[in-house]
């Protein structure tokens, strides 16, 4: 078991893929925002690679391990420690009941940090997930961030022999300033929605994600007003962003209100009227997760469907090397 001392600015339960199957129904997908992170922290922990773990935004958080066991810290570098001496990260680390583990906060890349823990965070299953779903306060943890003095479950497992087991460095991911997400284009673009040079603009100019994101959307800076191939929405609504309500391309839809627009991602909307020009591909919604609001920039890349097919298939064929984990 842990218990929160201090929950910082956000720390979730949240495992992968999430709640599939229930858009239809206005349900997003929840999950963790950085999936690659989570990922191979458990595969180093040897459970299954989608459980649940504890997603940290930002930083400034604190746990006192309860019980004997074994984690792995990864995704972005917030400087933890345990019982105030540093300890390495995409590694299996062993803990003791009182230690206390502690995050500093987000440094000069990476926004987010998992502690997976050997036997996997135990709460219940809601729909098929034990992600946390925050815009609709279901899931995880009573559905909300945790608080100070929760006390986190966790199953119960043989931990014998994983401690010192780490990723092969050649694996750890980069993090990064600049963001390249591959995308696809559409729906809702070329001819009838956005110009071509507005097309273009959207594919070669880095844009600054705003203050204003969060696991619903990370808004980006707004686009030029030639960006757009009509001049209202018709039977949508006054401004050419506007459509009639249609089902949200979720994950990684790049969403357009107004002249902003927004990566909608984990906790996003799943419907609305408003036009969706492109699509980040599945192999890079890790990236948007770790994007610094304020500070980071994202630039599109153009890919085809072709693409995107074939980098789903070698990120899971990375899961699956031989030399991932050492040790």
């Amino acid at each position: 078991m842990i218990k929160v001392i201090n929950g910082g600015i956000e720390v979730l339960v949240e495992d992968w893929p999430g709640r599939l199957g229930y858009m239809g129904l206005g349900m997003a997908a929840a999950g963790a925002m950085d999936n690659l992170a989570l990922q191979l922290g458990n595969l180093i922990l040897g459970n299954k690679k989608g459980d649940a773990a504890l997603e940290i935004a930002g930083g400034y958080c604190q746990f006192e391990i309860v019980e004997d066991g074994v984690i792995a810290i990864t995704g972005s570098d917030m400087s933890p420690t345990i019982n105030e001496s540093v300890v390495p990260m995409w590694e299996a680390i062993a803990v003791k009941a009182g230690d206390i583990l502690k995050f500093s906060h987000f440094g000069q890349a990476g926004f987010r940090t998992y502690v997976c823990i050997a036997g996997e965070i135990d709460v219940p299953e809601y729909l098929g997930s034990k992600s946390t779903c925050l815009f609709g306060s279901y899931g995880g943890f009573e559905g909300r961030k945790l608080a100070k003095d929760d006390v986190i479950k966790v199953n119960k497992k043989d931990a014998s022999g994983i401690a010192g087991r780490k990723l092969n460095p050649k694996y750890i991911p980069e993090y990064v300033n600049e963001w390249e997400l591959r995308t696809i284009p559409g729906p809702n673009s070329v001819p009838d929605y956005v110009t071509e040079s507005g097309m273009d603009y959207l594919f070669s100019t880095p844009m600054k994600i705003s203050h204003n994101a969060n696991r619903a959307a990370y808004r980006l800076q707004e686009v030029p007003d030639y960006f757009w191939a009509r001049e209202d929405g018709g039977k949508g609504g006054s401004h050419p962003s506007n459509i009639v309500d249609h089902g949200y391309n979720m994950r990684g839809a790049v969403n357009v209100t107004g002249n902003t627009p927004s990566l909608l991602i984990a906790d996003g909307p799943t419907l609305g009227g408003f036009v969706c020009v492109a699509n980040v591909i599945n192999a890079d919604l890790w990236k948007i997760g770790q994007g610094i609001p304020a500070r980071d920039k994202v630039k599109l890349k153009l890919v085809t469907v072709e693409d995107a097919i074939k980098a789903r298939k070698e990120r899971e064929a990375m899961f699956e090397s031989v030399d991932l984990v050492i040790g």
